[in-house]
């Protein structure tokens, strides 16, 4: 659905974004993580056909963002960090303002706002002005304009951003219930969201592509072994000693929690499951074995590991990204919009 090779963007002497390779299938949601000033802004502003790439070639739905700028933006719903609402509009005006610049014919329009406002929980503030909204509500409206032309693709740049706890998990179950009937590219810096929203996250700094995998098999790489979690009532210099004499296991470490129960990480050989002899070993020692469960790698830690090598260089594409970033968003999505008003 989506293609992205060789994507360079360069504002003067900056690069932003440098030779970015990836590709997302449809009714798939990728999680596009990256520290500020990554270039991820810069990207999804390629593909929704704003900006131009300096190199490189991207296609939505087969159609190249350069060559054929319009035909991809019928198929884009682009969501900005901050939507570009009129807040002196009623919420059912801007719906339908956002589906005639989006080319929906009069006749359309009506049933597309009832069917996206359903979809979006905004029904009961059809007839509200836009600027007496909660913020979590005006995510919503952004969320249901992009949606209004039932687009193939969407763009979904920090949705979340600002929100409070239950207003970031009622827009997280939303985006989870449009996959599959679109494409999705989810930016965001809350990190479990990504985890436990994405079908697979892309991971960039400095311009450039760092990871790329299911958040599984990303923690399951970078950690290179197999770790245990035990818990374990017996003495601790004969817990590790025991322990240590299993085939398989390469590390031992132990921490008392309690008088006489050991919290016990116990690291394997790649590719190795040891599970029954550590239950065993533990067991015929007489010890008592509460809790034996695999850990990984949180993707806190693999985002970490993965964007804080040479931080101190990262300075000049840091301040591009983010000026880019605070250049109103607002603005670019009307200017957007303004641009296939005037062509339609």
């Amino acid at each position: 659905m989506i293609e992205v090779q060789g994507l360079t963007k360069r504002y003067g002497r900056t690069v932003a974004v440098e030779g970015l390779n990836f590709s997302v299938q449809k009714g798939e949601i990728l999680g596009f993580l990256g520290p500020n000033g990554a270039g991820k802004t810069t990207t999804m502003r390629v593909i929704t056909g704003y900006l131009p790439p300096t190199e490189g070639k991207v296609t939505v739905a087969g159609y190249d963002v350069t060559e054929h700028p319009l035909e991809v933006k019928k198929r884009v719903g682009y969501l900005p960090e901050t939507p570009p609402l009129y807040t002196d509009m009623r919420v059912d005006e801007m719906l339908a303002f956002a589906g005639r610049i989006k080319g929906l014919a009069n006749r359309d329009i009506k049933p597309r706002m009832e069917l996206v406002a359903e979809k979006t929980a905004i029904t009961d503030v059809l007839k509200k002005i836009v600027g007496h909204l909660s913020k979590g509500y005006r995510q919503r409206v952004g969320l249901a304009a992009a949606l209004i032309h039932d687009p193939e693709v969407l763009i979904l740049d920090e949705p979340t951003a600002g929100l409070d706890p239950r207003q970031i998990i009622e827009v997280r179950r939303l985006i989870q219930n449009l996959a599959g009937a679109h494409t999705i590219i989810l930016s965001t810096h809350i990190l479990p969201e990504a985890a436990n929203t994405c079908h697979r996250v892309m991971i960039i700094n400095q311009g450039k592509l760092v990871a790329e995998d299911t958040p599984e098999n990303l923690t399951a790489r970078l950690q290179g072994t197999e770790t245990m979690k035990m818990l374990i009532e017996g003495p601790e210099a004969q817990v590790r000693e025991t322990l240590e004499r299993v085939d398989g296991v390469s590390r031992v470490s132990s921490l008392p929690v309690t008088a006489g129960r050991l919290e016990v990480s116990v690291e394997m050989h790649p590719g190795r499951d040891t599970r029954r002899e550590l239950a065993h070993a533990v067991v015929s020692s007489g010890w008592g074995l509460l809790q034996l469960s695999p850990a990984g790698m949180s993707l806190e830690e693999v985002f970490l590991k993965l964007t804080t090598r040479d931080t101190a260089n990262e300075g000049g594409d840091g301040h591009s990204e983010a000026g880019d970033e605070s250049s109103g968003n607002d603005g670019a999505a009307l200017a957007e919009q303004g641009s296939e008003e005037s062509q339609s």
